[in-house]
Formats: structure tokens, C-alpha cells, sequence
């Protein structure tokens, strides 16, 4: 019986932990580029116990003889889902949509003085003066730059018009001449399963030496030439509010009979303890 309340606890914990997930994907929906957070369980550590021994008890039956005992489920992994949300367009210039499931832009984030290179899908891009109001560098909506073939992409001031095109390069036009300045520094996630949630809809990389990869077989360049964006436009969030419910009214199921067994327990202790008094 006490083995039955710890294995309750120890899962009501950890799906605690699942309904704050669904209520993170639920509360994103609206996000630009943002991608659903996955859950998947795996068992504890279980023991079998084979105290059914006679032949007959193996006729018809799809699980092992005997009785589990185990100390609950835990949150084996929490899974990113890059696949593509839906295109919107926005007419705005300095917008841009990815079109291929695992493709990222490249952000430079600074925290405490230290440069990290995270990935989002977020194209929502803005021009922050920089060098004494004297150039405009492309950056996030928080002030990060975004990354070009040759680091943060800064255009000089005095330019006509500026547009991105589909394969992201910006090009910027000055007295009726057009010229490329840039290309964005867009990257394909081949073990997109790998990558981190860093916080405001970015990704990172994990520590490659603990998994025993390089940087270049998670994260490597696309095409230069390839079509792999979609100018004046935004993807949306690919959180699928109809799954998301689904999985909340699972999950929540869930959590009530793992609490009714601990209730459930604690009426039969009090029972046993009744009997013995």
C-alpha cells in the first residue's frame, strides 16, 4: 500500500511538470515562430514479481505472469517540434518566414559579458542605430543582432529602400543603385531533438562534449542560393489548440487517479489502524 501512495507521488510530480508545459504551448499560441514543447514518459525503476507459476495462468493473457512494481513515471524528455506553422504575410520589409521545417536564423545574444550564438524562428526583424546614430545594425525585437554570413549585419545610414529576398540576402538601395550589403547566416537543426529551449523563443545547443557530437552534425549551413524564405511575411506558431486541450484533459485525468490512490491509501491505513486499536 505505501508502495502504491510513493509510486502516486512520485507521478503526480511529474505531470505536474507536463501540465505546466501545456500551459506554456497553450499561453505561445499567438507567439511568431513559436514551437510546441512535446513530453515524453518513460517508466522508473520497476520490479517484476513472478508469483503466479501455474501454466494455465499464460492462456490468453497480453501481459506477464506475476505483478509490476515499480516506483512511478518521470519525464524522460521534453521534445521541440520544428515542424512549419502557417504563413501570414504582413507586407512589411524587414519581416521574413522560413520555409523549411528546420531551418533557423542566427541571434548573438550577450549575457554577463559573454557572446552566445542562439537560434530562432522568430523573422521579426528591426533597425537599431549603432556607431553614433551613424549605421543601422538588424536586429530582434530585443536588440539582439541577427547574424549575417560575415557576423551582425550593420547597413551605413542614407539608404532609399532595403528588402530581403528569398534566399536572404539584403539588398539596399542608394541613389537608384541597388546593391547586396548582406545575407542572412540561416542554418538547418539535422538532430533538431537536440537543441534547448534558451527562453524567449530561442534555442541553443547543448554541451556537445556530454553527448558526444560536434557542433556541425546538429547545426549546418543551407544553401547560400537556395529559396529558403518568404519576404513580408511571419510564421506563426504551429501549437495546435485542439491537441493541446486534448492532452490537458489527459494529463489532468491523470493527476486526479494518482491523487485518489493516495487518498485511497490513507482510508486504509486508517482502517488497518482501526483494527489493531
Amino acid at each position: 500500500m505505501s508502495q502504491m501512495m510513493i509510486q502516486a507521488a512520485v507521478t503526480m510530480n511529474q505531470l505536474q511538470q507536463k501540465l505546466d508545459l501545456i500551459g506554456n504551448n497553450m499561453a505561445n499560441s499567438q507567439t511568431t515562430g513559436y514551437k510546441t514543447r512535446q513530453a515524453d514518459f518513460s517508466s522508473l525503476l520497476f520490479q517484476q514479481v513472478n508469483n503466479l507459476s501455474d501454466p494455465a495462468n499464460a492462456e490468453g493473457r497480453a501481459t506477464p505472469d506475476g505483478i509490476r512494481i515499480g516506483s512511478g513515471a518521470k519525464l524522460g524528455s521534453t521534445n521541440i517540434d520544428l515542424k512549419l506553422g502557417s504563413i501570414v504575410e504582413t507586407g512589411r520589409v524587414l519581416d521574413a518566414a522560413l520555409l523549411q521545417d528546420n531551418h533557423l536564423f542566427q541571434i548573438q545574444v550577450n549575457e554577463n559579458g559573454q557572446e552566445e550564438t542562439l537560434f530562432t524562428r522568430d523573422g521579426s526583424f528591426f533597425l537599431n542605430p549603432v556607431n553614433n546614430n551613424e549605421d543601422l545594425m538588424l536586429t530582434t525585437g530585443d536588440g539582439n543582432p541577427v547574424l549575417g554570413q560575415n557576423g551582425p549585419i550593420v547597413i551605413a545610414e542614407g539608404f532609399e529602400s532595403i528588402d530581403i529576398r528569398e534566399n536572404g540576402e539584403v539588398i539596399v538601395t542608394r541613389g537608384g543603385q541597388t546593391a547586396v550589403e548582406a545575407q542572412l547566416a540561416v542554418v538547418e537543426a539535422v538532430r533538431p531533438r537536440l537543441l534547448e529551449a534558451a527562453g524567449q523563443n530561442l534555442f541553443r545547443l547543448p554541451d556537445m562534449e556530454d553527448l558526444g557530437f560536434e557542433a556541425g552534425e546538429v547545426i549546418q549551413a543551407t544553401d547560400p542560393n537556395a529559396d529558403i524564405l518568404q519576404n513580408g511575411a511571419l510564421e506563426q506558431s504551429n501549437v495546435d489548440i485542439s491537441q493541446q486541450m486534448a492532452d490537458l484533459i489527459l494529463t489532468q485525468r491523470s493527476y486526479q487517479f494518482n491523487s485518489r490512490t493516495i487518498s485511497m491509501g490513507d482510508q486504509m491505513a486508517g482502517l488497518v489502524n482501526q483494527l489493531r486499536s
